[in-house]
């Protein structure tokens, strides 16, 4: 069935459309951003090692008496 004038002008847009593609500028959002900031990972680090040891050091005391 050959092609119509409207349809082969439209595949060859989209033949240049697809060109183009390849060239396309990425954005400037960096891609190794976290979710959550550093100093909120510094602060959840130093809750849960300083709850840590001080229940080891409360159970040193408890278990000394």
């Amino acid at each position: 069935m050959p092609t119509t004038p409207q349809m082969r002008e439209a595949n060859e847009k989209n033949a240049k459309n697809v060109m183009k593609r390849g060239n396309v500028v990425k954005s400037s959002k960096k891609d190794n951003q976290y979710p959550v900031s550093p100093e909120l990972i510094a602060l959840f680090v130093f809750v849960v090692i300083g709850s840590a040891v001080f229940q080891i050091i409360q159970s040193v005391w408890v278990g000394s008496m």
